[in-house]
């Protein structure tokens, strides 16, 4: 026969614990009303007071740099990073989210402790809870080869609500004079994951630049090195840029966001509302909020196209996803077009404007990215990368099934509760 007092009891630890969480998300302010922006008047992609328009809303620097190349899907990727690290010989600045053992952090791991062997100077920041995977002998290898190396916001039991801000930038910088961004990190993941079925290269993106937006990257680098390290040498190399007359740059370093300021959502929000022609948007994890479902939706009656390249069922995170698919009924029912990828994970963020702006980099368009991350995104009117980045809408598109109003009705129960459930954490994803 049951014992109700250990049914009282269990009852009792599991109310106990509900209550902590809630406890906790209130603190955090999970259940707080946002301040949902309206913009009106916002210049179209291609008037000149565009740039500085969207500079000013998002906080962002304007300068200049040279678009040089771009890669797609892991080979490629994690070949160029190599290459660009084999032919270091000054300095390696690298700031990353995500790292998990296997073969990609050994090649890593090897191209960075020769460099450094070699007198290279090799400074990295890494997040302590993207990297959590990788063991203390993996670290120790690379501080013995001389790799200074610092983790991003460490636990600290004396303000342990902020181990929630996370960095999530993905920086390569060589010599001080070129950079590498984009959105993998450092796993195999990136190669296909077996647990998930998902053993397909991800769909993601990287691309380099040289010219004055290198000594930006630099600054905004050696900002985060002083939080984690307490110096920043600000020598005549960090600050040197190649003096070539390049097109214009904007960087949105979404740095310490808050529910009342985020240089992403202000970055992403101004965007929508200036397309007069398109708005393709790349994120693996979508949740807009209620602000910019009602955005998009207002642009797609002005007569805007507005698709999106999402993941589908291959998702790496299935309950992000479930929470994803709740938030589709009132854009479909808009006509806005939803596109999830199928054949791997789609782990590529962009932003594509009419015919002659794009944005890219790390950041989602959902709430984490948005009001908890350390962002890093670049915006352009540099037509090579605008069009490099409408092919690769292209292309993840054609790889896409396109959800339909019937089929999403038709979804299964347990997927509609169990994404309302997400939801309700939605702040917090």
């Amino acid at each position: 026969m049951l014992d109700i007092s250990i049914v009282l009891w269990s009852g009792g630890v599991i109310l106990a614990a509900i209550a902590v969480i809630v406890f906790v998300l209130y603190f955090r302010g999970t259940f707080r009303d946002r301040i949902e922006y309206k913009l009106i008047n916002v210049p179209s992609p291609d008037e000149p007071r565009f740039g500085l328009a969207l500079a000013t809303l998002s906080n962002s620097v304007f300068t200049t740099g040279k678009y040089i190349e771009h890669w797609v899907e892991a080979e490629n990727i994690y070949a160029a990073r190599i290459a660009a690290i084999k032919s270091a010989k000054h300095s390696i600045h690298f700031e990353t989210f995500f790292m998990t053992p296997g073969r990609r952090a050994t090649e890593f791991a090897d191209a960075i402790c020769d460099r450094a062997s070699a007198g290279v100077e090799v400074l990295m920041i890494i997040d302590h809870h993207g990297s959590k995977k990788l063991s203390k002998r993996y670290w120790k290898r690379l501080k013995a080869c001389g790799v200074d190396i610092r983790f991003f916001n460490k636990f600290n039991w004396k303000a342990p609500i902020d181990y929630f801000a996370r960095t999530h930038w993905k920086l390569l910088v060589i010599d001080n004079n070129k950079a590498l961004i984009g959105g993998a990190g450092i796993s195999d993941f990136w190669d296909g994951v077996d647990d998930i079925k998902d053993t397909g290269a991800w769909y993601d993106f990287e691309m380099s630049f040289t010219g004055e937006i290198v000594a930006a990257l630099q600054g905004m680098f050696m900002q985060h090195w002083m939080y984690v390290h307490g110096t920043a040498d600000l020598n005549v190399q960090v600050f040197n840029p190649q003096p070539i007359r390049d097109p214009a740059i904007m960087v949105t370093a979404g740095d310490d966001p808050s529910y009342r300021s985020s240089s992403v959502k202000a970055l992403f929000l101004t965007s929508i509302h200036a397309a007069q022609k398109r708005i393709w948007i790349s994120s693996p994890y979508f949740l807009p909020d209620r602000n910019l479902r009602a955005s998009l939706i207002i642009a797609k009656k002005k007569g805007v196209e507005v698709r999106i390249l999402t993941n589908g069922s291959q998702c790496d995170k299935k309950f992000v996803y479930y929470a994803s698919c709740e938030l589709y009924g009132d854009l479909l029912a808009a006509g806005i077009e939803i596109n999830e990828y199928q054949p791997s994970m789609m782990h590529a963020k962009a932003l594509l404007l009419d015919d002659c702006w794009i944005s890219t980099g790390s950041a989602n368009f959902d709430p984490r990215s948005f009001f908890h991350n350390d962002e890093l995104d670049i915006s352009t009117a540099q037509p090579e990368l605008v069009k490099h980045i409408e092919n690769l809408f292209i292309t993840g598109f054609s790889r896409c099934k396109q959800i339909n109003v019937n089929s999403w009705r038709k979804r299964e129960l347990w997927k509609r509760v169990l994404g309302r459930v997400v939801l309700f954490f939605q702040s917090q994803l």
